[in-house]
């Protein structure tokens, strides 16, 4: 009682007219809410946006870019705060003067990790972060997936942008699944690591998403046109001599050799561009010193 009189700090009771409705419809809702921020933003169409948190440099940028484009059409973009791909998302809504959720694992009196507690204050000068979990309560492993739970059932759509295997990830995606939410995967190389989560679920029959308009196509019940940022695609994120040199590659053996003479560019110019390509899954090398374009 004494944390809900500090300014913007709410808690919603299940029969509060502020508690999502949203979230009323899963099996086991929270009782009880606790908010830092605008308790009205969680009536908002939400799209949520998971992922590793060890992802690589593309998988980072993709998330900020995915969740900065579909901020601009009205969605807040919830997340769980977490490192890597969760921090990613509620940047890139921010950067875009749009609003973002945090559903966090522990009380709100505290920030988790404690690397974040910059962004966790941009994010309720605009935006709120939530928990079920009182305040005093502090971070334990079983708290995660229970949190996992609220994410999902919070949105309309759920983006995973890069998961492992065994990720955590995987667990919101089900938990959305099983409530009855769209759930959207980008794909990855099979040979990456951080895309065989992503490959899986589709398999499983989570939509392929190669752009934001993938997205919005599903959900346009929900958003809002807005023509100042243009879809973004996974491409987009490259730079320009990243994007024309991967136009060369092809999807058979390609030498650097090759690719020296068609740009005119050195081959350590050449190396080093296409080192960070593989690194990021777009090609893979052969045997032979030549490379192979993946996607």
């Amino acid at each position: 009682m004494l944390w809900t009189e500090q300014e913007n700090n709410y808690a919603l009771t299940f029969n509060d007219p502020n508690y999502p409705a949203q979230l009323k419809e899963i099996a086991d809702p929270p009782p009880l809410l606790f908010v830092r921020g605008n308790p009205f933003l969680l009536a908002q169409a939400q799209l949520a946006i998971v992922g590793s948190r060890n992802p690589s440099s593309l998988g980072i940028d993709t998330a900020f870019e995915f969740a900065k484009t579909l901020s601009t059409h009205g969605f807040v973009i919830t997340s769980g705060l977490a490192l890597g791909i969760d921090a990613a998302s509620h940047r890139g809504a921010l950067a875009a003067g749009g609003f973002t959720i945090a559903v966090a694992g522990t009380g709100l009196d505290r920030v988790y990790p404690a690397k974040h507690k910059d962004l966790a204050t941009e994010i309720v000068n605009t935006g709120a972060i939530i928990s079920e979990f009182p305040p005093g309560t502090t971070a334990k492993a079983n708290h995660f997936p229970r949190r996992n739970r609220i994410i999902s059932g919070l949105c309309q759509g759920l983006l995973v942008v890069e998961a492992a295997r065994e990720s955590g990830s995987l667990i919101t995606a089900k938990m959305a699944l099983e409530q009855n939410r769209e759930v959207f995967a980008i794909p990855g190389s099979i040979h990456n690591p951080l895309a065989r989560g992503c490959n899986a679920l589709i398999r499983q029959g989570a939509k392929l998403v190669e752009t934001t308009q993938d997205i919005l196509e599903e959900l346009h019940q929900y958003y809002q046109v807005d023509n100042s940022y243009p879809s973004i695609s996974i491409e987009s994120i490259l730079d320009l001599e990243q994007q024309t040199l991967l136009n060369h590659v092809q999807f058979s053996p390609t030498s650097i050799d090759n690719l020296v003479q068609i740009t005119g560019q050195s081959a350590e110019i050449i190396s080093s561009m296409l080192l960070i390509l593989e690194l990021q899954g777009y090609l893979e090398a052969t045997s032979s010193g030549c490379y192979i374009r993946l996607k």
